[in-house]
């Protein structure tokens, strides 16, 4: 079984620089990785430079998520809110309709 292994910030870059000048496949084949691997190196160098080519999360990173997650949280509450209020709605509607229903006979 093959052990995973791990390129230093420099050896990303090396690898990125030679794909472009010597072509994608090429390179891939000779450094053993895969196409996944090259292009979310080269989106992340793209994106935000050397410091995206570091293993883990950037602080934007985090960051972002934690908006995220904040956004969601705050949809959820409000998709309930709007679920709770419909359903109150129709109970009084249903209410309503059988008093009218009522005084009719």
């Amino acid at each position: 079984m093959k052990t995973k292994r791990t390129f230093t910030i420099e050896e990303k870059l090396q690898i990125l620089q030679e794909a472009a000048s010597n072509g994608v496949t090429t390179t891939l084949e000779k450094h053993g990785i895969y196409a996944a691997t090259y292009y979310s190196w080269r989106k992340k160098f793209n994106e935000m430079g050397e410091d995206g080519l570091k293993h883990g999360m950037t602080p934007a990173h985090i960051k972002r998520i934690r908006e995220l997650e904040k956004e969601n949280r705050k949809l959820k509450e409000l998709v309930a809110e709007e679920r709770l209020a419909g359903k109150l709605k129709d109970e009084l509607l249903k209410k309503k309709w059988a008093l009218e229903k009522r005084r009719k006979r």
